[in-house]
């Protein structure tokens, strides 16, 4: 009786652990999505300032107006402005400066870090997937506008973006999943991780990546037309370059690394040759 209580207790965890690499690589998805937004957003500011036409807007479009329309920042925004600023620093400085975590022991009663990331992952959820469905029945998407930039702009940017998605998933997603689901934050796999890169990939080739490069395209536009740029363009144009830095800097230190790693090869090299004729000397 008891092997078979340990093997049902297996089979339990395997499908809860199962159930957690799909609910955190769905949720995880969320901010790659609120670029996608934020593109469709500023392909709707440039239509309705009269640079092009927005069809008749459904009852079902109402909370899409009101992100647009919001005076000054809508909070899709603000919080994706948070993460990917939060995001940088955490690239910048690898872990040197500790910033807050959202994980918390279970033993605790209060934790408001936790309830905190409970907060942000449910209004992200529910900006995004509202302003989604709006766009969709609005009609609006930046595809148009997605063939302006070169393939080295690109391939930063969505380094940048997998950075940021990794942080947003790793410091927002996973905890609040794992102490739903367990009670405690589980230990970080390789499956999560592959799951999670194989998702984002396959949504940035299905429709980021003809998108989400609308957000400066737009800006430069109107600026070479004469057009009033707005909150929503300026937010759009700094949070693309935003994520290309954070990209710039994964680029910068993987060459770094590569080029310590060559120097010390040479190094030990070198010391290998000089240690041989020292004994060839003494011979």
């Amino acid at each position: 009786m008891a092997s078979i209580q340990i093997i049902n207790e297996n089979i339990i965890f395997k499908c809860k652990r199962t159930l957690q690499i799909f609910t955190t690589t769905l949720l995880s998805l969320l901010l790659p999505l609120s670029f996608l937004l934020l593109a469709r957003l500023t392909t709707a500011d440039y239509y309705l300032s009269g640079n092009g036409f927005l069809v008749a807007e459904p009852p079902s479009t109402v909370f899409f107006s009101l992100l647009l329309n919001s005076i000054p920042l809508s909070p899709l925004h603000v919080l994706v402005s948070v993460i990917c600023v939060a995001a940088l620093v955490h690239t910048l400085n690898e872990g040197r400066i500790t910033l807050p975590t959202f994980s918390v022991p279970s033993q605790t009663t209060a934790r408001p870090r936790l309830y905190t990331a409970w907060i942000v992952l449910c209004t992200l959820q529910v900006c995004v997937g509202l302003g989604i469905e709006g766009s969709i029945g609005a009609g609006i998407e930046g595809s148009s506008f997605g063939h302006e930039r070169n393939l080295v702009c690109r391939i930063v940017f969505f380094l940048g973006l997998h950075a940021t998605t990794v942080y947003w998933w790793r410091t927002i997603v996973k905890p609040v999943v794992d102490d739903t689901m367990f009670g405690f934050e589980m230990e970080e796999g390789w499956v999560e991780r592959v799951v999670m890169g194989g998702s984002l990939g396959g949504l940035w080739w299905w429709r980021l990546r003809d998108e989400v490069e609308s957000l400066v395209v737009v800006t430069e536009l109107k600026r070479e037309m004469g057009v009033g740029i707005g909150v929503v363009d300026l937010m759009g144009w700094w949070l693309y370059y935003l994520v290309v830095t954070i990209g710039i800097v994964r680029v910068m230190k993987c060459l770094i690394w590569f080029g310590v790693v060559l120097l010390y090869q040479k190094v030990e090299q070198v010391k290998d040759d000089n240690d041989s004729l020292s004994v060839q000397e003494k011979v």
